[in-house]
């Protein structure tokens, strides 16, 4: 009978039949008293919602203290509850020191002595076979066992991060892994929600017993090991390792058959953002949701993407979709607010950025980009306050203080954003917007040589991630800049061309953006051009160059002023190479720069982009991420803060 009443409760829930299975278990319960089929029973409660029932059931057959399972599901009915309190009464609030040990010794002990069984090891008498039997079903239970502390402490983290204590919830998440490599939701936790800088997510990935995962066989468990590992390496940060990253989605695409799992293709996708290729990434998550529309871990860097190339029409439809499917979302309202964004209406973007946020304080793209609504209107203080919770929920991505130390450059508060952009550096240090940022305040405080060095090393991890050049134009008008500066005329002037021949030939994401935008800022490189030419005493080049530069902005005071003093140098017929008073000139050159800047200030940034796992995607993005993660655009920002504004 009670074979038969285990089938049948069975087949109920297989069906999604919860109240048959229910009473079906209780029946069950009753002919055999047994605490797994009460645990059983508690389960089937939880399914259905009755997380009040399910509980009170569990205290009332005394089983919190049967075994972690039990304790487990009690503390998981007070979480859905949001008693945490309770929860972590239950839990207990530390890891217990003996578990992130043994667990790993059990495991590796049932994987031998199950592989002895299978070889046929045991010859000597039953006896000794029903002994080892016996040993391999305890140790069986508790690996059972402590795959359950694991997910306490998975709950743990999560009790920790609704009470706003991240570095307890971070400790928890990681405990959570070492204890079972195999606990996903807590390694994702800590990937999306970017509590761990790139250089220590590789550090954690590396310090995982990936061995510890039991198969029915060693050769098995060593495949099933490397596959685990691969797939974790996918979530990690983008800015760190992308070889080794793109070796393990090539062996997972190869070997396992993944080149079309939509996980893999958010990796891909995000790696795509941080290299700036936005038409190849929303190729990516657009196949996707084509394929299923309510995706939701694609949907911020989806939107990333969207609003990088300007397509408003676009967002509107998707964001209109998703307010009357999934009005509790808080993509839904993202999607909205970006599409508010998109069009300049920066108050309605605010208020739906705000309600995201308020549906889910842990969604970083909402964060960030309520925060981008005070920046666009030029209100630092309330963008400075924005950006510091992000920075504060967010912990391991260097987004956000790389925002803050951008405000603060814009509102000449060289100190402090240096201090902000040298944090950044400490979480990340292969980002080549925040490495220009930063060469930007060290040009202000005629750091020159240090600058240089900087401006250098973002224009080579730029290429050597395979970055559109055409996006690091301005790093690249800095770094001419810089060498101006430093009367180094020649290297100054090959970086200018290289910037003109570069911006005559705009890329496809270019050809997407406003009509204007391809003259912005060029009269200014021109200008700076002339000057360097005058300097080197080749008047008529100069000439040139200065006439070219007032052809794209005829009102410009400094291409103006130049052109009158290289034609009064040419009409005098000066040799010297000298020209005219240098301190002079700088200082034309800076108060032009200050009126771009000062223009540039009430615009604010343009762009919304940039995920990295998505602050959460991610992610990102994941914008990134989001994971996106999403972030101010890398073109425009160095455009703001550049001598001789492109």
């Amino acid at each position: 009978m009670q074979a038969f009443l285990k089938d049948w409760r069975q087949d109920a829930m297989n069906k999604h039949q919860y109240e048959s299975a229910i009473f079906i278990g209780d029946k069950l319960l009753a002919l055999t008293s047994d605490p797994n089929d009460a645990f059983w029973l508690a389960q089937v409660h939880f399914s259905t919602g009755n997380y009040s029932r399910a509980l009170t059931f569990l205290e009332k057959h005394k089983l919190l203290d049967h075994s972690p399972s039990c304790r487990y599901l009690a503390a998981h009915c007070c979480v859905k509850h949001s008693k945490y309190e309770d929860a972590l009464a239950i839990l207990g609030d530390k890891t217990p020191g003996h578990l992130l040990g043994n667990s790993h010794k059990s495991r590796r002990k049932l994987q031998h002595t199950s592989g002895n069984a299978r070889n046929g090891i045991h010859r000597k008498g039953s006896s000794r076979t029903e002994k080892r039997g016996q040993s391999e079903e305890q140790e069986r239970e508790a690996t059972s066992n402590s795959k359950y502390e694991a997910a306490m402490c998975f709950l743990r983290g999560i009790c920790f991060a609704k009470q706003n204590s991240y570095d307890r919830a971070k400790e928890c998440y990681m405990d959570a892994v070492r204890i079972d490599v195999q606990c996903f939701e807590a390694f994702d936790q800590l990937m999306k929600n970017c509590l761990l800088p790139p250089d220590e997510e590789w550090e954690f990935l590396e310090s995982l017993d990936f061995d510890s995962i039991a198969t029915d066989s060693s050769d098995t468990a060593q495949e099933a090991a490397h596959f685990t590992k691969m797939l974790y390496t996918t979530r990690l940060s983008k800015y760190k390792n992308p070889a080794e990253f793109s070796n393990a989605v090539d062996s997972l695409s190869q070997h396992y058959n993944l080149d079309a799992n939509p996980d893999l293709l958010l990796s891909k996708a995000e790696l795509l953002f941080t290299q700036c290729r936005f038409k190849q990434a929303l190729a990516i998550t657009s196949s996707v949701l084509a394929a299923d529309q309510y995706n939701f871990s694609f949907l911020p860097l989806h939107l990333a993407c969207l609003h990088e190339l300007h397509q408003p029409n676009t967002l509107f439809l998707l964001a209109h979709r998703l307010a009357d499917t999934y009005p509790d979302e808080p993509a839904t309202w993202l999607a909205v607010g970006v599409y508010y964004l998109s069009i300049s209406q920066i108050a309605e973007a605010r208020r739906f950025f705000s309600k995201a946020s308020m549906m889910n304080p842990h969604f970083g793209p909402a964060w960030i980009g309520f925060a981008h609504t005070f920046a666009l209107e030029g209100e630092h203080d309330q963008a400075v306050s924005a950006y510091g919770t992000a920075a504060r929920l967010f912990q391991g991505t260097h987004l956000p203080q790389l925002f803050l130390g951008m405000q603060h450059l814009q509102l000449h508060n060289l100190t402090l954003a240096h201090e902000y952009l040298t944090t950044a550096l400490t979480l990340c240090s292969t980002d080549p917007l925040l490495l220009n940022e930063m060469g930007v305040v060290l040009y202000h405080l005629d750091h020159l040589p240090e600058a240089i060095k900087l401006f250098h090393t973002s224009l080579q991890i730029a290429d050597e991630i395979d970055s559109d050049p055409t996006f690091w134009l301005a790093t690249r008008a800095n770094l001419g800049h810089a060498y101006r500066r430093q009367h180094q005329w020649t290297l100054a002037l090959g970086e200018f061309d290289e910037v003109l021949r570069q911006g005559s030939a705009p890329s496809q994401q270019q050809q997407q953006s406003d009509s204007n935008s391809s003259t912005t800022g060029k009269h200014n490189i021109l200008a700076a051009k002339g000057l360097v030419l005058l300097e080197m005493g080749h008047t008529w080049e100069a000439i040139g160059a200065l006439h070219e530069a007032l052809g794209v902005c005829p009102q410009d005071p400094v291409a103006t002023d130049l052109l009158a003093r290289a034609l009064e140098e040419n009409v005098g017929g000066e040799e010297s190479g000298e020209f005219g008073d240098e301190d002079t000139t700088q200082d034309l050159l800076d108060e032009a720069v200050e009126v771009k800047r000062q223009e540039m200030m009430r615009r604010g940034p343009r762009k919304v982009g940039r995920r990295g796992r998505g602050v959460g995607g991610g992610a990102g993005a994941g914008a990134g991420t989001a994971r996106a993660r999403m972030s101010e655009g890398g073109e425009d920002s160095m455009m703001i803060m550049s001598d001789g504004d492109e």
